[in-house]
């Protein structure tokens, strides 16, 4: 390691992992209101998008109005916090052959000091057998995506009884299994809305732990993001290629937000992060690619194990073997562990200014500067480095509590490190690390 000769003020305190946030108040989730939103979201019978919108019982129609009727319920505890809507449209495609309305069911939180800064947490609540295009058989999706619906619906009521500088979005979607439709509508929506959407965490299979190999995992959760971005330019890929920024892009810096926050000394406890770096499964997709395409930061959490016996299959046994995403599948302790790392997520992002947008000048110089533009809500800054051939930034920042928007890196030869920079609130808050790369920052590159 070279040793850094700095000017400015050096890290007398050392940034923890517990400095990203107060993420408090995990106890508040409860186990006992995940299970009953997945029983009732189960007792729908099916949720295919193509199913009856009509029948008070059964359907997607059925589904989506018991999730409004959700909020409103959390909303009036909250002394009507929440702004609860159902965006709809008419969608039609390869796996919709016929028109059909798909609504999504959303409730917005403002924030109190920057409203048009949000955070996302969403799950799709649609379900599907075997057959993709089967919309009247039993599918329970209890696991796909019940348990991720019930994580959304119990994080708003768990954050809805604080208050966050910035906003946060809950949101149902709708169309997930025909093609990823209800993300794309909320994405369109966050962009005529004019959000700056800081991040997205998108929960999409979270409540087992036993494999169909029977190999059991309760100790980690999978958080996968994408290395170069789904929205980048000729120009942007152009620029990587040659200055580094594969492995930079905001969503890979949101996972590694969240693996630090789930290893720190006020972290929500029992879970681990395991960062997988690629956009989604093997061969698979999930509704962060839609926000990824408009240029925001999303993840993706799914469970460490995946069940392939009890998801996307028809109920039935066949020699021995039961096959369905039913309930009893379920691991309702890890449901719960899942939902307050989200929980502890959330609150840390919405408490936290937008990182900030930084650039590096380092050529054929024996020091880098390190410049970026001041954004609201912050009261200080940090500047961090990493080797390029490094996973993760160092544990503490070469510098912190910097009021400048600049800084000059003596003795540090630019070529042999990748930098970054974050953002600290007033509140002490701590935003994620925005890298110093060819579209490392946090906005929509067409910004």
């Amino acid at each position: 390691m070279h040793k850094l000769l700095i000017p400015l003020t050096s890290c007398a305190v050392l940034l923890s992992s517990a400095a990203i946030a107060a993420p408090d108040r995990h106890g508040e989730v409860s186990q006992a209101r995940l299970r009953a939103d997945v029983e009732k979201l189960v007792s729908f019978g099916t949720r295919h998008t193509l199913s009856t919108q009509t029948d008070p019982r059964r359907g997607i129609g059925a589904a989506v109005r018991w999730a409004e009727a959700e909020f409103g319920r959390t909303s009036r505890a909250c002394g009507g916090c929440l702004q609860v809507s159902v965006p709809e449209t008419m969608a039609s495609g390869p796996r919709i052959p016929k028109p059909v309305r798909l609504a999504d069911v959303v409730a917005v939180q403002p924030g109190t000091e920057r409203p048009d800064e949000v955070v996302i947490v969403q799950a799709h609540i649609d379900s599907r057998v075997s057959d993709v295009m089967d919309a009247t058989s039993d599918a329970p999706g209890a696991n796909d995506d019940g348990s991720g619906s019930a994580l959304v619906l119990e994080a708003a009521r768990v954050l809805s009884q604080r208050k966050f500088p910035t906003t946060i979005v809950y949101a149902l979607l709708s169309g997930e299994e025909q093609g990823l439709y209800g993300s794309k509508l909320l994405a369109d929506h966050a962009q005529k809305q004019g959000w700056k959407v800081k991040a997205v965490l998108n929960n999409d299979i979270v409540g087992n732990t036993r494999g169909s190999d029977g190999v059991v995992d309760d100790q980690h959760v999978r958080v996968f993001s994408e290395g170069p971005r789904a929205d980048s330019t000729d120009a942007t890929r152009a620029a990587a290629r040659r200055f580094g920024g594969e492995n930079d892009s905001p969503s890979r810096n949101l996972s590694r937000y969240i693996a630090e926050l789930a290893e720190g000394d006020e972290a929500p406890g029992g879970l681990e992060v395991r960062q997988v770096w690629r956009a989604d499964r093997m061969g698979r997709g999930g509704d962060q690619l839609p926000f990824q395409e408009a240029g925001y930061p999303a993840v993706r959490f799914s469970v460490a194990i995946e069940d392939y016996e009890h998801q996307h299959q028809d109920l039935r046994t066949e020699e021995g073997v039961t096959y369905g995403d039913t309930i009893e599948e379920m691991d309702f302790p890890y449901l719960a562990k899942v939902t307050r790392l989200n929980v502890a997520s959330l609150a840390s992002l919405a408490s936290a200014p937008m990182p900030p947008a930084p650039k590096v000048e380092a050529a054929v110089q024996t020091y880098t500067d390190v410049t970026w533009q001041p954004v609201a809500g912050a009261r200080s800054y940090s500047v961090w480095r990493r080797r390029t051939d490094a996973s993760d930034w160092e544990e503490n920042p070469v510098l912190q509590d910097l009021t400048a928007t600049s800084a000059r890196l003596k003795g540090v030869r630019g070529d042999d490190w990748l930098f970054g920079v974050s953002a600290t609130g007033n509140n002490g808050a701590r935003s994620p690390i925005a890298a110093a790369v060819p579209g490392g920052a946090f906005v929509p590159l067409e910004e």
